[in-house]
């Protein structure tokens, strides 16, 4: 599905580029504003090569072919790198250092979602597809790229300073958070598959039991109750997304298979045990004002409440406008559906670039990181449930390097006993492996009070 929506003409010039990513680093590392950090014909204290030339005045959606450096262990891509000669950085003296790559262009080009905003590349959902992104082509999308432009500026920064910056930290000395969510997509229809399966098999007695199980007995995706025990049991707290369109897409894809009036009975007591109840944005909501009237189903103020879209879909275009006008303080659908990771290379919430004002949104992205149809689906990986956790891991592990937020998709369906792939025994396996590692467990609004604070 190609968009044919309108572009934004205005260039981006150097300082808005700077500027956005600023607020980030330092939202990222305490104590930097004390430092001037700029491109070296400003002469600031921390000096970065200017290797953007005329690129953020076109619309482009891809660079050059970035070159390839070593920081801290890690190859890494730098799109807009200058003199491959000379060191990624130097520190020089009179607390003088020079970074002698664009990482600031860098950093913004990722963060912004820039070659998305300019590709016309859509799937069959409208959603920018992995395989048109410089992650997928040049192999670095479970690699928080940006985290490490960022750990590149703030040792530059330390030098400058002359003692060592804060990072963001969480709850009790944490040294990374964890984002649990749940899309609930379906509440009423894990009956249909064994009784269309046994139909086809033409196995009358088991078709009879299964149709007379669904009358008497509740539906194994009537599971809110229990998806909130399992969550409570490592002493995290739950993110429930509730979609309130029951219509089926323009494409014939399917929204929830419940109302909103089936669903508040479920919703009061997950609110009252401490569960957070947040948006579900239909696929076409993304594109459409009508999101906060969908939103208003759910909540009574949309402010309120967090949000994520339905498909995981989301029109850079527009979306994050709706976003905006519909007065939502966060957002966390993006994540690439086909595969774990980052899809703006970066490991903790930011805000979206406004392409049209030049500046940030003022909504936070909690970006998706992985999220179970991903790990074993036919479109997707199709990983065996005990490669699961050992794919995961290296991707934890530098969510803990740089203390970020690492956010968890697991639809309620999935916590059938009978899923056996991507199902509740998986899930628990990557709870215990957080668990063991100390994260701090947190809702979408314990985010956004945490980079709250830091602004």
């Amino acid at each position: 599905m190609a968009s044919v929506l309108p572009k934004v003409s205005a260039a981006v010039s150097a300082e808005r580029r700077l500027a956005y990513v600023l607020h980030h680093f330092r939202q990222a590392y305490a104590g930097a504003a004390t430092i001037s950090i700029g491109y070296a014909e400003q002469q600031p204290q921390v000096a970065v090569a200017d290797g953007a030339g005329d690129f953020f005045e076109q619309q482009m959606p891809y660079p050059p072919a970035p070159s390839w450096r070593e920081w801290q262990g890690q190859r890494l891509p730098f799109f807009f790198g200058l003199a491959p000669d000379k060191p990624l950085l130097e520190l020089l003296s009179n607390g003088r250092a020079m970074i002698n790559t664009d990482l600031i262009s860098a950093a913004f080009y990722l963060l912004s979602s820039w070659q998305e905003y300019f590709s016309e590349e859509r799937d069959r959902h409208g959603r920018f597809p992995f395989s048109a992104s410089v992650q997928q082509r040049y192999g670095f999308v479970a690699v928080p790229v940006v985290n490490y432009y960022f750990d590149v500026l703030r040792t530059a920064v330390e030098h400058a300073l002359g003692q060592p910056m804060q990072p963001l930290r969480w709850e009790h000395d944490a040294p990374f958070a964890a984002f649990i969510t749940h899309d609930i997509d379906n509440l009423f229809s894990a009956w249909k598959a064994p009784v269309k399966a046994a139909l086809f098999r033409r196995e009358w007695l088991s078709f009879g039991q299964q149709i007379w199980q669904h009358f008497t007995q509740r539906d194994a995706w009537d599971n809110l109750a229990e998806v909130h025990q399992t969550v409570a049991h490592y002493g995290a707290k739950s993110t429930f997304f509730f979609l309130p369109e029951r219509r089926k897409s323009a494409n014939g894809t399917p929204n929830a298979d419940y109302s909103m009036r089936a669903a508040w009975p479920l919703m009061k007591p997950l609110a009252e045990a401490g569960a957070e109840i947040a948006v579900h944005g239909s696929l076409l909501a993304a594109d459409n004002l009508w999101l906060k009237d969908e939103a208003n189903l759910v909540g009574d103020d949309a402010t309120n409440l967090g949000l994520r879209f339905h498909y995981l879909r989301w029109e850079p275009r527009l979306t994050p406008t709706i976003v905006s006008q519909a007065g939502f303080v966060y957002d966390s659908t993006l994540g690439f559906a086909e595969h774990f990771g980052f899809r703006n290379s970066y490991c903790l919430p930011f805000y979206p670039f406004n392409f049209e004002r030049g500046e940030a949104f003022e909504f936070l992205e909690i970006p998706l990181n992985v999220m179970d149809a991903t790990l074993h689906h036919p479109n997707y990986l199709q990983l065996a449930p005990q490669e699961i956790l050992p794919a995961l891991t290296p991707m934890f592990q530098e969510i803990e390097r740089f203390g970020g937020v690492c956010t968890i998709l697991w639809h309620n369906e999935n916590f059938d006993p009978a899923n056996t792939r991507n199902g509740p025994q998986q899930f628990r396996e990557l709870m215990e492996y957080l668990r063991a590692r100390g994260v701090a467990f947190v809702t979408g609004w314990e985010v956004v009070e945490v980079l709250a604070a830091r602004s």
